[in-house]
């Protein structure tokens, strides 16, 4: 790694909450083990010696039960992911300059400059050998010049593996890789491109530019770029975030139970999908109920992790009956969401179905494209 170039680790901990389940109950280690939902759930994680009998992440329970018998399946424990996440967290910053949590399970680490001091990969090896250490989790990583190419590598050497690309041979450590691999690319573009032909990225790193571009728009001009593995994407210091929250303060005070319903489902849904854009999953839903006296209460309560519209108004609801007894008017309603990890639908698969997560995403995507309020729920009208 040259003095001058960048130095981005990607650190990755290996099939996390399976690893989590195993530090629990050794009895599950080097077997089939299967994490997720029930009968009608899908697969959220599972482990390695699953994986050969082809169970993935987000395939339907039933299936994955047929291809494996014999697997081991148990419901997950969002506590101790979110603890053990927390933990790793606080060993990264407390160790790295600049450090960027993308995901309850994946982080980028910025040590460019460090090779005046300690060489970059002797350094990124003794940090993933302190999480060892003190956590008991497995974890690989790769250190190259820039993040595609150390989430990439990453990716590569799993499980518990160490990679150094060294810098200037980015290029030629992508090129024999399938597309597939390249971050950005999902099984449809993977398709189309296989379908001309084009099944290495070293032959999309030859395909002129301005054809990508017509093809794809903007994101042809990053796809080509990443094909010749450039990717200046900066490394984001990570700042948790404390919450997330909505509140209304009505132009009269008002005393009717279904308006004041009306406007908490209104409000979990706006920030039940900014949790979900944010990649984000609340352990604590909090309600904020102002009299027309401006006394204040609130009440709050912990749930399991969730992103789910259907989990958190429940909660908000019930939390909201409870709290409104003094039958007086309303000034304001709040919600708030706390206690917030890093996660997304994958967490929620412990407790949803195939048919639920397909919904949910497909509404996302729906309120992404044309606003939040293009669709709204029937009980909020």
């Amino acid at each position: 790694m040259e003095r001058n170039s960048r130095a981005i680790a990607h650190l990755d901990l290996d099939a996390f909450f399976v690893s989590v389940e195993v530090l629990k109950n050794e009895k599950f280690r080097g077997k089939p083990l299967i994490v997720g939902g029930g009968e009608r759930g899908v697969v959220a994680a599972c482990s390695y010696e699953a994986r050969t009998f082809g169970i993935h992440s987000a395939m339907p329970m039933r299936l994955a039960r047929r291809l494996c018998p014999q697997a081991i399946v148990i419901g997950g424990d969002y506590e101790d992911y979110g603890k053990y996440s927390r933990i790793v967290t606080e060993i990264l910053t407390e160790g790295a300059p600049l450090v960027e949590k993308s995901s309850i399970d994946e982080f980028y680490l910025d040590l460019t400059g460090m090779d005046r001091f300690l060489k970059s990969d002797l350094f990124v090896k003794e940090l993933s050998q302190k999480v060892k250490r003190e956590t008991g989790l497995p974890l690989t990583y790769a250190l190259a010049g820039n993040k595609l190419l150390s989430k990439v590598g990453a990716n590569e050497v799993k499980p518990n593996g160490q990679l150094m690309i060294p810098f200037g041979t980015e290029k030629a450590y992508l090129a024999p890789l399938d597309v597939k691999k390249m971050p950005g690319i999902g099984p449809k573009t993977t398709k189309e491109l296989h379908d001309m032909g084009v099944e290495t990225i070293r032959l999309l790193s030859q395909i002129p530019v301005r054809m990508l571009v017509n093809k794809y728009g903007k994101s042809g001009f990053t796809l080509s770029e990443r094909a010749q593995g450039i990717d200046e994407t900066p490394v984001v210091p990570y700042h948790e975030q404390k919450s997330i929250s909505t509140e209304q303060t009505f132009s009269e005070d008002t005393i009717s139970m279904s308006f004041l319903l009306r406007n908490i489902v209104e409000m979990v849904d706006k920030i039940g999908y900014e949790l979900r854009s944010q990649n984000k999953l609340t352990g604590t839903v909090s309600i904020k109920l102002r009299y027309a006296n401006f006394d204040t209460v609130s009440k709050q309560t912990r749930i399991t992790y969730t992103s789910q519209d259907h989990i958190l108004l429940d909660t908000a609801k019930k939390l909201f009956e409870k709290l409104y007894d003094r039958r007086l008017l309303v000034r304001l309603l709040g919600v708030r969401f706390t206690d917030l990890i890093p996660g997304n639908f994958q967490l929620n698969m412990f407790d949803g179905t195939a048919e639920k997560a397909a919904l949910y995403q497909a509404i996302d995507s729906i309120k992404g494209q044309f606003g939040i309020s293009s669709l709204v729920r029937g009980s909020s009208l």
